[in-house]
Formats: structure tokens, sequence, C-alpha cells
């Protein structure tokens, strides 16, 4: 007997055979039309009143035009709201206890990483030198995190957990027990003090180029390295890579950490590969739970069609 709920269609440039695998057992009961699937490819999608996206094919929402809501398959919808087409309909970001425990993860491990020198010692290895360097505590350094959505909040958690001093910033005021936070006329102040810079922002017109070397200029230069570090897991978009490189080989950074850039995959020519303490991996810092998102669409649809609102709604005009 056909299904009489009201169909979903699966969008992602992921893994073809992760999302064929995770919707086995995703969405019971309904219609899904996976469009990376080739024998899906000419599916009517006229009825469908759901769409899951990440990078889509441009003429989906052509092709879909009866849309309840539309949801993101990651935690940034900077590329939803670019999309050719995109209705006017709910948009909903991904929001999972397992993206937020990976980004957290990754975060701390990028600020561990540089604090105990890691690529200092690994450099020494390669050479097989043998020689303790100075050892700072977490104490003994301020972690800044800008951005304090979901995300950001967990991290900066995790971060004081750890023993660092942990402040942060975000355009709107944010309360979080035990952490310092500064809104968008505090900037400077918390630029000041900050020594390691953690960037966890959304892309918006606002954030796009904010990290350039005029900020880089305000940040401290009293901790126990003599120049800051500059770690960024948001967007690409947010960061100006040629002022990172030109701070690394000046030391207005002593070094960085970057999962996100402007264009992606990272050029094999760009010199960040190869600069001095800078870390680089391939935006795989918080990578999508493909049965997770599932289950969070589940809930949403689940919701709606109970006459309750959607949770973790976009809001458009700010750009997240």
């Amino acid at each position: 007997m056909p299904s009489t709920a009201a169909p979903v269609v699966i969008d992602l440039k992921f893994n073809a055979g992760e999302v064929q695998a995770a919707l086995a057992d995703a969405f019971p009961g309904r219609d899904v039309i996976n469009r990376a699937d080739p024998a899906q490819a000419g599916r009517d999608l006229s009825q469908a009143r759901y769409a899951v996206v990440w990078k889509s094919q441009p003429d989906l929402f052509d092709r879909a035009p009866n849309l309840a809501a539309v949801f993101s398959g990651g935690a940034g919808v900077d590329h939803v709201l670019t999309l050719p087409g995109l209705p006017d309909v709910p948009l909903v970001r991904f929001v999972d206890p397992t993206l937020t425990t990976r980004m957290s993860e990754w975060v701390v491990l990028q600020c561990l990483l540089h604090l105990r020198q890691h690529v200092a010692y690994e450099a020494q290895a390669r050479r097989g030198v043998w020689a303790e360097l100075p050892q700072p505590e977490a104490r003994d350094l301020t972690v800044g995190v800008m951005g304090l959505g979901v995300l950001g909040q967990d991290a900066a958690r995790k971060l004081k957990m750890m023993g660092f001093t942990v402040a942060g910033w975000s355009r709107r005021p944010k309360t979080i027990e035990g952490i310092e936070t500064y809104d968008e006329s505090g900037l400077d102040a918390f630029l000041a003090r900050t020594d390691l810079l953690v960037g966890l922002l959304p892309l918006t017109a606002e954030t796009r180029g904010l990290f350039d070397a005029a900020l880089f200029a305000k940040l401290s230069r009293k901790g126990p390295f003599g120049a800051p570090v500059f770690i960024n897991a948001g967007r690409g978009g947010s960061q100006v890579e040629a002022d990172i490189v030109a701070a690394v080989r000046s030391g207005v950074l002593h070094g960085a950490s970057l999962d996100v850039f402007s264009t992606e995959p990272l050029d094999a020519d760009s010199p960040l590969w190869t600069l001095p303490n800078v870390i680089v991996t391939p935006h795989a810092a918080a990578a999508s739970d493909i049965r997770a998102l599932f289950r969070h669409v589940e809930t949403q649809i689940e919701r709606h069609e109970k006459g309750l609102p959607f949770e973790h709604l976009v809001d458009r005009t700010a750009g997240y």
C-alpha cells in the first residue's frame, strides 16, 4: 500500500554509500526520494513537503515547489541561503549532541596541541632531538571563543573544565555561568585579553573577512608564547588567509589551527600547508553523522505534523 505521509527529498552531497545505508531505517512509512541514487534521478518532486540539503542540485526548488520546510545537512546554513530559488519556508539548522561533541573535541584538541607545543615536539622528533620546552599551564592562557551558539557555548564550557581561562564573544549579549562574555561593543576588550582565539562564527555579511590583520593586531601579546594563536572551525569566508600567512610569518600570530577555508579543498600550493606551527584539517572538525541528521529531521517533521513549531529555525535576516 503506498504511503500517505508527505514525501521527503534527500539532496546531500555526502558520501553516497553512507547516505543510502542511513536511509535503510530512516523515515519509516514515508516516501523518500534520494537524489544521489541514479535510479531516482527522474522522480517527480512536486508532492515533496520536506527537503534535506547540503550543496544540493541547482534545480531542486524548481522541481519541488510545494515544500513546507528545508533542513540543512550541517550546522552552517550559508550554503543553503544562497541556493537558487530557495522558497520562503522555515529553514531548520542541524543541532545534535553528536555534532556539538565533535566540534568541542576538535576545539579542545587544538588548544591543547598549541598549549603543549605539539608541532614543535613533532619537528624535534623528526630531527632526533631530545629537548624539553618550557611548559605553561592551561590557566596561564585565555581562550577567547567568538560565536556563542550551541557549539561555542559547549566548547567554552569544556575548555574551562580543562583549566583554561575562558572568555566568550557574540554580537548579542549572552550569559554563560562561570565565563565572562562580551557583546559587539566589547570586541576590542575581548580581543585584548585573548591568547588563543577560537572562531565558531556563522558566515554573514558582518563576519565575512572578519579575521584579518587588523583583528590579529588587537589580540593579546602578554601570554606565555609572546603572540596569540588563531583557531577557526566556523566558516572559511570569515578569515583572510593571506593575512593569516603574513601574520604567522611576521610573528604577529604564534600559530594557527584551521579546519575551514575560503576555497575548499585548500589549494595544494597554499603556504598554509607548510607554515610552521600551523595545523590544517580538511573541514573535518564536526562532520555530520548522517543517521543523527535523519533522526533530527524525523523529530522536527513529527513536531510540525502535530502542530508544534520547528526548533532551531534560521533567522534569515541575521544569516544564522
